[in-house]
């Protein structure tokens, strides 16, 4: 649709093309009321294009169209445009467009000084007026004067050609053939032309790539790069790489990675929409883990989509499955969608409007790349670099979650990646071999993990039955040991425990005896002073009862010898004395 805001800042009326991307660089759409030129070589889609904005006009915007071909047939263009479901024949039934074919045979030019496009003004105006077209296209103009030599006439009926189109108020698209020296063959379109759009189908490396460039736009502002554009089923498409700023909103919300102690690491896993990094070489696991991640996503109901650069998706499936990771009903569910095809199919802007349609029809949350180290077959380093920073800002923009897996070579830093995005991903975790006491086992730390309080440990992992298994964070006195000398250290160090244990028991048995010793002899020591303190008790008791019986004695005697009146008779008894 046309931005009313871009119309009223550019302040030109726009007629929008309804080709995904074309509208967004054009700032609206093509200038509605004016001619468009569409140039390029045989081959790059100028056909189509013009097509497709005729019939989108009519179904989406309710504009009717006129089509007046100079090389085709009604019949042969109807055929040619039915696989990306247009049907010009139902369209041409019910009075929404005309197609108009103009038969010019070269042979039959006889050049006599004069030469005008009445006829042609003629036929167009009656096709315009029978169905109340708002749209025209022209389609390969420079057959109209491919039999002239009389430039000064060539331009001065190009000239009334345009003005005659402006004059009707119809927003036309002209093709024309790109000149050698020129953008066109006669070289005056792109001149008298409102917008020019330049397509280009170039071959590099033997791979094919698709660009387009607006040219010139009057009146208007609008992209100037190249951008890649996709012709495939559902038609013409156009990546609008200009248009990715730095303004998308950073979400706080983690989400699992589906390994518990990698989210522990993580500080609860990465941010929503952020991307991440699996990089190492050969064999460190980096598609098992980006596996889990795919996993964890259908587990919370989310789409993932996984894009294979190596590996088919059955093979995938059952690799996975040697690790209890069953793929296989997440994609049966369609949670889990998985598109595999080598990296030299296309050029890199081909790949990248690829990707860029499929996410925008799936529209998932996951966006799985395994791996971003094989673009570089497909294109230079540097070209990979812009490539994958056009596809990061993209899925940024649509807090779409990125996990991108990279093969680092044997002979390179493994700190770094070939397409040097480091800089550009969020959360980046480095896998590696960990070379000890002959053998070979894997280790991953977190390298970097922007907004993150992550773990700086080496993390031993194993891939077995159960998935990814982090081992237990392991330093032994040389440093971080792994897979054998790992077990050994601790079987050594088990050993030195036991004897240390065993060592207590026998102080303990020891102080135990000592104990036993001590209370024996502390026990007779009581036993004895009881034993002297009973007989005293009874000495002092004997004692006590001898000074009694001595007293008492002593009493009896006194008082048998009348030594004192005591218990004498009283005075005057009789008895004598």
């Amino acid at each position: 649709m046309a931005d009313n805001k871009t119309s009223e800042r550019t302040g030109i009326a726009k007629a929008p093309t309804g080709i995904h991307g074309l509208d967004e660089i054009t700032g609206g759409g093509l200038p509605q009321g004016r001619p468009t030129l569409i140039c390029g070589s045989a081959g790059c889609g100028k056909t189509l294009l013009a097509m497709e904005f005729l019939v989108r006009g009519i179904n989406e915007y309710g504009e009717p169209g006129v089509f007046f071909t100079f090389e085709e047939t009604a019949l042969e263009l109807a055929q040619n445009v039915r696989s990306l479901g247009f049907d010009l024949e139902e369209l041409e039934a019910r009075g929404r467009i005309a197609i108009e074919h103009v038969r010019i045979d070269r042979d039959e030019f006889e050049e006599t000084g004069e030469f005008d496009l009445e006829g042609l003004f003629i036929r167009l105006e009656l096709a315009i007026d029978s169905i109340g077209a708002k749209r025209v296209v022209l389609d390969t103009i420079e057959t109209l004067f491919g039999g002239l030599d009389n430039e000064a006439i060539v331009r001065s009926e190009l000239r009334r050609l345009f003005r005659w189109l402006k004059d009707k108020g119809v927003t036309s698209v002209i093709t024309a053939e790109r000149g050698e020296w020129s953008l066109t063959r006669q070289g005056l379109e792109e001149y008298v032309s409102d917008c020019v759009i330049l397509l280009d189908h170039r071959v590099n490396d033997q791979t094919s790539i698709r660009r387009l460039r607006i040219v010139k736009y009057r009146g208007s502002a609008h992209g100037t790069n190249e951008y890649p554009f996709l012709i495939d089923a559902s038609g013409f498409s156009v990546l609008p790489l200009t248009s990715l700023g730095l303004d998308n909103q950073a979400s706080n919300e983690r989400i699992s990675t589906g390994i518990d102690r990698l989210d522990v690491m993580l500080g609860g896993g990465p941010f929503r929409g952020t991307s991440v990094l699996l990089s190492g070489t050969a064999g460190t696991g980096k598609s098992s883990i980006a596996a889990h991640f795919a996993e964890a996503s259908c587990r919370r109901g989310e789409r993932c989509l996984y894009y294979s650069f190596e590996e088919s998706q059955s093979q995938i499936l059952r690799n996975m499955r040697s690790i209890g990771l069953d793929l296989a009903p997440w994609v049966e569910q369609k949670l889990l969608s998985f598109v595999s095809v080598r990296p030299t199919l296309y050029g890199l802007e081909m790949h990248l409007a690829t990707m860029h349609k499929h996410i925008c029809a799936l529209e998932p949350q996951l966006v799985v790349v395994d791996p971003i180290s094989n673009f570089v077959t497909a294109g230079s380093a540097r070209e990979a670099h812009t490539m994958l920073l056009r596809l990061v800002d993209f899925l940024k923009t649509r807090q779409t979650t990125a996990v991108f897996v990279s093969l680092t070579s044997g002979g390179g830093a493994i700190e770094a990646t070939e397409q040097n995005i480091s800089s550009l991903i969020d959360t980046w975790i480095l896998l590696r071999d960990i070379e000890l006491g002959g053998e070979r086992n894997r280790g991953l730390h977190v390298l970097k993990s922007r907004g993150t309080a992550h773990s700086n440990q080496v993390r031993e992992f194993v891939l077995n039955a159960n998935g990814v298994e982090f081992r237990d964070v392991y330093v032994g006195p040389e440093g971080v040991l792994t897979g054998s000398m790992r077990l050994a250290q601790e079987a050594r160090e088990r050993a030195v425990a036991e004897a240390r244990q065993q060592k207590i028991a026998s102080k303990r048995r020891e102080l135990d005896q000592k104990r036993q010793a001590l209370e024996a002899q502390i026990s007779a020591l009581r036993t004895g002073f009881e034993i002297a303190e009973d007989e005293l008790e009874l000495l002092i008791a004997t004692k006590e009862a001898a000074g009694q019986q001595f007293l008492d004695d002593r009493s009896d005697m006194a008082h048998s010898r009348h030594a004192d009146n005591e218990g004498a008779p009283p005075a005057g008894s009789g008895e004598n004395t």
